[in-house]
């Protein structure tokens, strides 16, 4: 009996597809799951042979109004695909069918073939939708056609009261990757974190030169988030950054150049040397652009002019003098070991000072080769035995393993002070400027407590506190902002004070600052004196 309801079923759809009946073939396959499966694909193999016009409906049909038996049987989709794939062209006619209300199948096909043709009569079913399910489903499928005459309409949704639509449109026009829509990307930045990343992610990937260019200028964001994210992927793209990078050392903006050289700093490209050294020839007033430049430099392999690189060591500033030890170091010759031992023999103010510069920057290769001169190891011993004891066990290790006992033994000097020092919190992604807080924090009587990373400051106060946090603004993974506002959580400003030493002041970010529990902003570069002075608000 079944078999011969099942050969009724076949004669009847065979019959339709001669008549054209299509409203009787929907109602004869309704009984499709009835069927055991060799009927089922005989009576799909029987749809298939009919003219297109009858078999796409009647397959959508299936797909819409009964999809457990189109989820069951994978040949019904397989069907379609193969029908519209010998015949594109009525894929437009289909999707401009009014009598055809549900057509996701018909845009999933579009999407899938990246059928440009579709593309006016997606735009089309878009902007006639009122329905937010398929116009996300139409913005998601011209992203994957990625035709640039879509650009405009997915610009609107940017803009839309839906957020999912604004991000399917985001994505979208990453797809499409066109330079126009790339400059609409980057109009819409500015307004929310999520968004912001997202689109600065897609610059990332694209790397267009319009992406490079968006992504370059976010350097000089008003908002640290942006800038900082922004700086991790020029970094991570790499040398294909560099060109536009150095173009930027031309600007008038400080804060645009520093955060410009940090990037060329960690991307290493040997093309920027002689940029940066162009950029220190010209003297720039900023202390903050001097020491950018020289940390840079440290990074950086100098085969040629590396004598240069000591008139950073009598800089005003002492932040920049111990980037430029540290440039020097990093490119270490016979001519500037000549040049260094000049500057120091007289054993003038200068010269002491640079000797300081030089012990507290724990350049291994500058302080080895000066360590037989008595001069040097005279104007050392001023400082050394008085030292912080991780810099003063560093330096007995590095003269004992080159056989320099006798200079080593001098700098034990006196018995370490036992006292209790209050602990300093110093949060900073940068080693040197570290090094210069473990200084100067040592030197005002304070202990130095020591994070590159912000995570493993929030850590420490989890178990532990200090008489001070000072913290860095544009660190990567976690800002100064992010930092404080954690920080706060668990101890308020009377418990544990924070002051951000940064080279940025924008209006933006001291808001964001003081809302996270910021409770004074200052400048760098910092010493001694002016470090003390902030801190004596609090203290």
């Amino acid at each position: 009996m079944a078999q011969f309801e099942a050969q009724d079923m076949i004669e009847e759809v065979q019959a339709n597809i001669e008549t054209g009946d299509i409203l009787k073939t929907k109602l004869v396959l309704a009984h499709l799951g009835d069927m055991d499966l060799k009927t089922q694909n005989r009576l799909i193999y029987e749809l298939s042979r009919g003219d297109v016009h009858f078999t796409v409906p009647v397959l959508l049909h299936l797909m819409t109004e009964h999809v457990e038996i189109a989820d069951a049987l994978p040949i019904i989709k397989e069907t379609l695909l193969s029908s519209l794939l010998a015949y594109p062209e009525l894929l437009i006619e289909f999707l401009s069918d009014p009598s055809i209300k549900d057509k996701t199948h018909l845009i999933n096909v579009a999407g899938e073939l990246r059928f440009d043709d579709a593309v006016p009569a997606l735009l089309y079913l878009v902007a006639n939708s009122e329905n937010e399910s398929e116009i996300n489903h139409i913005i998601e499928t011209l992203g994957l056609i990625g035709d640039p005459q879509a650009v405009n309409t997915l610009t609107d949704y940017l803009y839309a009261a839906n957020r999912d639509l604004i991000i399917t449109a985001v994505q979208a026009l990453g797809q499409v990757a066109s330079p126009s829509a790339m400059h609409r990307l980057g109009e819409r930045m500015g307004t929310d974190n999520e968004l912001d990343y997202m689109i600065l992610s897609i610059f990332a990937d694209v790397q267009d030169p319009t992406s490079l260019e968006k992504l370059n200028e976010t350097l000089a964001s008003h908002y640290a988030h942006m800038r900082i994210y922004a700086k991790q992927e020029l970094i991570r793209i790499g040398s294909k950054a560099v060109p536009a990078l150095i173009d930027n050392l031309l600007k008038d903006d400080p804060d645009f150049i520093i955060h410009t050289l940090n990037v060329l700093g960690d991307i290493a490209d040997e093309s920027a040397i002689m940029p940066i050294r162009k950029l220190l020839g010209k003297e720039p007033k900023d202390a903050n652009i001097r020491f950018a430049a020289y940390e840079a430099l440290a990074l950086l392999p100098l085969r040629k002019g590396a004598y240069t690189l000591t008139a950073g060591l009598t800089d005003k500033e002492d932040h920049v003098c111990v980037a430029a030890a540290r440039a020097i170091d990093q490119n270490y010759s016979d001519i500037l070991t000549a040049g260094i031992k000049n500057l120091l023999r007289s054993e003038t103010d200068e010269a002491r000072h640079i000797t300081k510069i030089i012990v507290n920057a724990q350049v291994d290769k500058v302080f080895l080769s000066l360590a037989n001169e008595a001069f040097f190891q005279n104007m050392s011993l001023v400082y050394l035995p008085h030292a912080h004891k991780d810099t003063k066990e560093h330096y007995i290790s590095l003269l004992n393993e080159n056989g320099l006992e006798d200079f080593a033994r001098k700098i034990t000097g006196d018995v370490e002070d036992t006292g209790i020092k209050l602990k300093v919190v110093a949060v900073d992604d940068s080693r040197m400027i570290l090094n210069i807080y473990k200084a100067t924090l040592h030197e005002l009587g304070f202990e130095p407590v020591l994070f590159e990373f912000p995570a493993g400051a929030i850590e420490y106060f989890m178990n532990d506190t200090a008489a001070i946090m000072l913290t860095d603004l544009n660190m990567p993974e976690i800002s100064g902002v992010q930092l404080s506002a954690q920080v706060r959580k668990k101890y308020s400003s009377k418990e544990l004070p924070i002051i951000m030493v940064t080279t940025q002041n924008e209006a933006n970010d001291n808001k964001a600052a003081f809302e996270a529990g910021v409770d004074k902003i200052i400048q760098k570069p910092f010493n001694a004196k002016s470090l003390k002075a902030a801190m004596d608000e609090f203290l």
